[in-house]
């Protein structure tokens, strides 16, 4: 009988995924620190890509490391597995926050997230304007057309506690200058962060743990999509509108199958069907420990989610066998 879909991630979703983003933590780590941030992101995408094609899929790479005149390999389109599987979408970062894992500094991560053929976003590598939010909200708390003003305010009278206890996590980018005037300007908190907007997505799902209650701001598209994909496993809101604004960047869209360049994604609509999402950290952080090497071992934390089951797991692992890393 032929496998579908579902069996197909079914197997995934044991540690055959988890392998993936384990092998390119991993070599990542070896790296960090050491001030080199395409070394750390080539060692990266060189394990995760050898490591997808032992898994028996026929994987299309929709979210990579660019557009396939801009990459080697994990680019945009390009074909991994064996070819023995199903048919699946993949998204995918070898090393998120490469500035991060280059100075050694919190939450840099190896991030993968595989879904069923069709059912993730075939965005342009582009930047994305982002609005997210944890799970426990009524929908539409917050939206992306709404003021810095009235999201906080609207979140903080869903949460049931005065603006000043809410937190905001935003990319410390010149670009942001206005939008971190604004959310200051509401007497609500700001968590600056230099790289990293997946973890900072996923960092609204547990405010008592990571002390975040929203992200705004506008980071990569490509981390748009991991950061929805994993919300859809954990639970959440997300919006995401591309920045589409020269001529060029309307048609590499267009080409892509997205016909209105203003269009406002909702979490569903950039990460549907059924979602598996793995992250290994690389530097430690508030969601995983990074990478540690011992004498005879190699320690990762890992975590893997399903958002058909909700299911969500931690995997610390002693690797003993170092030839294979």
């Amino acid at each position: 009988m032929a496998k579908t879909a579902s069996s197909g991630l079914d197997r995934i979703l044991t540690l055959e995924l988890v392998r993936v983003t384990e092998r390119a933590a991993v070599a990542a780590a070896r790296l960090r620190g050491r001030g080199d941030e395409k070394a750390a992101d080539q060692v990266a995408v060189d394990a995760m890509r050898s490591e997808l094609n032992r898994l028996p899929i026929s994987g299309t790479v929709v979210i990579g490391e660019g557009e396939r005149d801009e990459a080697p390999m994990l680019y945009i389109g390009e074909e991994v597995g064996t070819g023995d599987g199903p048919g699946v979408d993949i998204a995918l970062d070898p090393l998120e926050g490469t500035t991060i894992c280059a100075k050694n500094l919190p939450n840099s991560l190896a991030v993968i997230a595989i879904a069923e053929k069709g059912s993730l976003l075939y965005a342009p590598d582009v930047y994305m304007d982002k609005i997210a939010i944890g799970p426990g909200y009524p929908a539409g708390v917050v939206d992306i057309d709404a003021s810095p003003v009235e999201n906080i305010d609207s979140l903080a009278k869903a949460k049931g506690v005065p603006v000043n206890e809410i937190t905001a996590c935003i990319l410390d980018r010149p670009r942001h200058a206005r939008l971190i005037e604004a959310v200051r300007a509401t007497g609500a908190a700001i968590r600056l962060i230099g790289d990293g907007d997946v973890a900072g997505v996923i960092h609204t799902t547990d405010p008592e743990e990571t002390g975040i209650d929203i992200y705004l701001g506008t980071g990569g598209a490509p981390e748009g999509v991991l950061a929805a994909a994993a919300l859809r496993c954990i639970g959440g809101q997300m919006q995401g509108r591309l920045q589409l604004n020269t001529e060029d960047k309307v048609a590499r869209a267009a080409k892509m199958g997205i016909a209105d360049p203003t269009k406002v994604y909702k979490m569903e609509e950039m990460a549907r069907g059924d979602v598996l999402f793995a992250a290994t950290g690389v530097t430690d952080g508030n969601l995983l420990a990074g990478v540690k090497f011992g004498r005879d071992s190699i320690q990762t934390h890992t975590i893997v989610m399903r958002s058909s089951s909700g299911t969500v797991r931690e995997i610390k692992a002693r690797h003993q066998d170092l030839d294979k890393f």
